[in-house]
């Protein structure tokens, strides 16, 4: 049996407003039923890269297909099986949860509107919420809200942008408890996030910065092309060393975590000399696994330069 074709697949998709080139010459391909993270800075062109792909912006150059349709030429194709959520909540406050999922409905044309909402909101466990007006809802209601109404039309893919922004570690685990849920339906999801938590539980990542891919891959697979080498230093007054250890030669960057250091860089050899004075007491030395963080940090650096 021959795999299934990808969800997402396209190559050099770029966007140009002005002089200023938003997305430059980016690749991607997602499989169905894939979590794909997507990071960056802000302003790496990551919510024009996702507007191109659900057909809201058409591509200046490069080619490729969303769920099979061609993303410069049948983006009117597209829509309707994308589900959207943007950064801001763009549901209406002054509605209740039943009337805000019932409009979308009506928008996408949804059959048998009341199954589907009640469907919807029982899966989502809004109950309790439905004839409440949205505007009054927490941040992780209002979230739980905006993935419904995604989802009312059953679309094959979910188009989140820092879907997680301001809400607290709870809301944010059940949010990506149904994420996982809904992969394991063979729904796929591309989500671009700031958090390394979440990052860490996609199954692969994109990183780009000023419009570029940087990265793509495994979080392992991410982590071990980065090549970044990281040493833990504990011990008394650290905070004193974080300047002196900033200019050795070798050190890239030092980064307090509770009550250690730290310490990253490429060259391995040139690093470990560097802290050897460092192992002795009261400090200790020891090298760790470079995290997600780490390497991001690290990349973001590169591109800068």
């Amino acid at each position: 049996m021959n795999p299934s074709p990808p969800v997402i697949d396209v190559t050099g998709l770029t966007k140009v407003f002005g002089h200023k080139t938003v997305v430059d010459h980016l690749d991607m391909q997602v499989g169905r039923g894939e979590i794909y993270g997507f990071l960056g800075p802000n302003g790496s062109g990551k919510t024009t890269f996702i507007r191109m792909l659900c057909g809201l912006l058409r591509p200046d150059d490069g080619q490729g297909t969303c769920l099979g349709f061609d993303v410069r030429t049948q983006a009117e194709l597209i829509k309707p099986h994308v589900g959207y959520m943007s950064q801001k909540f763009s549901l209406y406050d002054d509605m209740t949860v039943r009337e805000n999922l019932d409009f979308i409905s009506r928008m996408y044309g949804v059959a048998n509107r009341s199954a589907a909402i009640d469907r919807t909101i029982g899966r989502m466990n809004l109950g309790r919420f439905r004839d409440q007006l949205a505007g009054t809802l927490s941040g992780g209601w209002k979230q739980r809200l905006a993935l419904s109404a995604c989802m009312i039309h059953e679309p094959q893919l979910l188009l989140l942008d820092e879907p997680t922004a301001g809400v607290d570690p709870m809301a944010r685990r059940d949010f990506w408890d149904e994420v996982h849920k809904l992969a394991g339906e063979g729904i796929t999801a591309l989500i671009s996030t700031h958090y390394m938590d979440e990052a860490e539980r996609c199954h692969r990542l994109a990183y780009i910065a000023y419009g570029h891919l940087l990265a793509t891959g495994t979080v392992a697979q991410v982590v071990a092309a980065e090549g970044l080498v990281t040493y833990e230093i504990a011990g008394p007054q650290l905070y004193g060393l974080i300047d002196r250890l900033r200019g050795l030669p070798g050190v890239e960057q030092v980064v307090a975590f509770g009550i250690t250091l730290h310490v990253s860089g490429r060259e391995a050899d040139v690093l470990a000399h560097s802290l050897a004075p460092y192992a002795a007491p009261p400090l200790t030395l020891r090298q760790i696994p470079s995290n997600l963080e780490e390497v991001f940090i690290s990349l973001m650096r590169k591109a800068v330069t």
